[in-house]
């Protein structure tokens, strides 16, 4: 697990840990790993029993936390995904392809990942849906997204001007 990009990140998701622990219950993690004294590091932190409503299920934390919600039907696992204001990315573990490809093509986010964690060909596009992000980047759709078209035409010799009916 690497550092977070900059000391008031690391604020931000420890300020989120603090929230949890009275949101949820604590199973693992919660501070700084004992072996990184110094630097952004944060130990990855597992909060169990979250309701629904809880900051920590329905904010963009950024950084090694996770709020497990328990549910007991395939519909109420979609509502739970969906009812939140963020898609950025979801990830879907199964034995059953079928029933993954069916849920992922109706929950709310930019990106799903099917039995696997966040590894994506940098050429594939990158980005959520509602409060997650501007559009899309990667892949083809970078250069429309990063960039104005512009036409430019040029006479390379004497103006001809047309003059329609005549």
């Amino acid at each position: 697990m690497g550092a977070l990009v900059h000391p008031e990140h690391y604020e931000k998701v420890m300020s989120y840990v603090e929230i949890g622990k009275s949101e949820g219950r604590l199973l693992a993690g919660g501070g700084r790993p004992e072996n990184l004294p110094e630097g952004n590091y944060v130990a990855p932190t597992v909060f169990a029993d979250v309701k629904p409503e809880a900051r920590i299920f329905q904010e963009e934390i950024f950084g090694p936390v996770v709020a497990i919600t328990p549910f007991e039907t395939e519909e109420e696992a979609l509502e739970l995904a969906n009812n939140t204001k963020y898609g950025l990315a979801a990830y879907i573990w199964t034995n059953d392809l079928k029933r993954a490809h069916l849920f992922a093509q109706n929950v709310e986010s930019g990106m799903v990942w099917l039995n696997s964690h966040n590894v994506r060909d940098l050429r594939s596009p990158f980005g959520g849906v509602k409060a997650s992000g501007l559009g899309h980047e990667g892949g083809y759709r970078s250069i429309d997204f990063y960039t104005d078209q512009q036409a430019v035409h040029i006479t390379l010799g004497d103006v001809h001007t047309p003059k329609f009916g005549a």
